[in-house]
């Protein structure tokens, strides 16, 4: 692979160790282990040992049915949802089983943002950003507004909504909206932003904006991608995992991953020889 056909952001790459400031190993806020994730009986992931890092952006690649997505879901318990799912294998966040936290704290500290921009219909962008914090119970108006404001700066979003806060959310462009649900995850003080092809319904200016707001947003946060962009993984991310037929091939730093690959099956998907 060459350094010229995929151009990766050095930036995303530089400084990257295995020991924090103070010496001591990195630890990562989410490992997986042995996870193996099936419906109806069918495996859509096996035994994938994994480690994501706090503030670091690893993105997860691999063709159409590899277990992307499946594997991002499991991190906050939707499979949970999901009729006849069963999840087997480990899943370690902060150190402790996944399952020793209730499904609200879960959801709480590991947010989600989806493919197509959700934001809920019939609420303002002021109440949008704050609506999972008042399913907490907080109530206070000053406050809600102070972390409002913080969330929407995070996501790139407050200076140009900050007049028009009472609008409908419906009335922000698709990128804005995208946005809006990322302030909307922030809002809530996540440990983990979970990304399901954040920008694939975008056109490429609001997908750049997005890209920025993923690079910045890993100052504070454990950012997990997935996307189909390869270009996009290569710009983004500090680490990248590639999937096929449900297995982890390979994972490493991204310019490992993009400019000299472990594994054939990886250096072909790369290469655009399959997938």
């Amino acid at each position: 692979m060459k350094d010229s056909e995929i151009k990766i952001n050095i930036d995303s790459v530089r400084g990257e160790t295995d020991v924090t400031e103070s010496g001591l190993p990195q630890k990562d806020t989410i490992t997986t282990e042995n996870l193996s994730v099936s419906f109806n009986g069918r495996l859509a992931i096996r035994d994938i040992n994994l480690g994501f890092r706090k503030n670091r952006v690893t993105s997860i690649i691999g063709p159409s049915g590899c277990g992307k997505s499946t594997l991002l879901r499991s991190f906050n318990f939707m499979h949970d949802l999901t009729p006849k799912a069963l999840v087997t294998g480990k899943i370690l966040f902060m150190g402790r089983n996944i399952t020793e936290y209730s499904s609200v704290e879960v959801r709480k500290r590991i947010g989600m943002v989806f493919q197509k921009p959700n934001p809920f219909p019939t609420l303002s962008i002021f109440d949008n950003t704050i609506a999972g914090l008042k399913f907490t119970g907080m109530h206070r108006r000053n406050e809600l507004a102070e972390i409002a404001e913080h969330a929407l700066i995070q996501a790139g979003l407050w200076e140009e909504v900050k007049d028009r806060l009472k609008m409908s959310a419906f009335e922000l462009s698709g990128g804005q909206q995208q946005r809006l649900c990322i302030a909307r995850t922030l809002a809530v003080s996540p440990d983990v932003l979970l990304m399901d092809e954040p920008t694939s319904a975008l056109d490429p200016i609001s997908t750049s904006i997005i890209e920025e707001t993923i690079f910045k947003l890993k100052q504070d946060y454990t950012v997990i991608v997935v996307t189909h962009n390869m270009q996009q993984a290569a710009r983004i991310s500090n680490f990248t995992a590639y999937m096929l037929l449900g297995d982890l091939i390979e994972f490493g730093k991204t310019r490992d991953i993009f400019i000299n690959p472990k594994k054939k099956e990886t250096e072909d998907y790369i290469s655009g020889k399959f997938g």
